[in-house]
């Protein structure tokens, strides 16, 4: 198995390997998981964000990483944190966390449980002063998510992505600050 990261009382965070872009293709690239996030990738695009967070890795040791669960081995989602590149994006440079969840493992608390300790990972070990969120408008499941996890909502990030349907726009971003996170701890 590819280099563990971060473990969970039921997930194991890794990082991505080569081959998991069709592991990702298989379970996570479907019409409902995309359905809120610009929709379904082909192939080499996959491909191309695995090869961007492996890079982000190796330069920074941080990157997204394969989700799994531990007790069937099954990949669950893929979570993780990188720097906000959206060129419409007005933070860039920002850490940003994010996550995605199969359809079949929704609604049984694993993305709050993977990104709570992506949270703990990035305050603590990578000294990251500020994290934010981006989802659409129109993904409460997500923002909510968002807000449970102790984010605040941030208007003056919100922009608009040409790649997503105009009824998937704005982004909206939420942020959690290290200093309001310690405060929970």
């Amino acid at each position: 198995m590819a280099d563990l990261v971060i473990e969970t009382d039921r997930l194991l965070l890794r990082r991505i390997e080569e081959g998991d872009a069709a592991l990702q293709d298989r379970f996570l690239n479907t019409p409902a998981v995309m359905e809120r996030l610009g929709g379904v990738n082909e192939l080499h695009q996959i491909e191309a964000k695995h090869a961007k967070s492996m890079a982000w890795f190796a330069k920074s040791g941080f990157g997204f990483m394969m989700m799994l669960e531990k007790s069937t081995g099954d990949l669950v989602g893929h979570a993780g944190m990188k720097l906000v590149d959206h060129p419409s994006a007005p933070n860039q440079g920002d850490h940003e966390i994010g996550w995605l969840v199969r359809e079949d493992r929704w609604r049984r608390g694993y993305a709050e449980e993977a990104v709570r300790a992506i949270i703990d990972w990035a305050f603590t070990r990578h000294g990251v002063p500020l994290l934010v969120a981006l989802t659409g408008q129109r993904n409460a499941p997500s923002w909510r998510l968002m807000e449970k996890l102790g984010m605040v909502r941030r208007t003056d990030l919100d922009f608009d992505d040409p790649a997503f349907a105009p009824e998937d726009n704005p982004t909206i971003q939420y942020a959690l600050s290290r200093e309001r996170w310690e405060t929970t701890q």
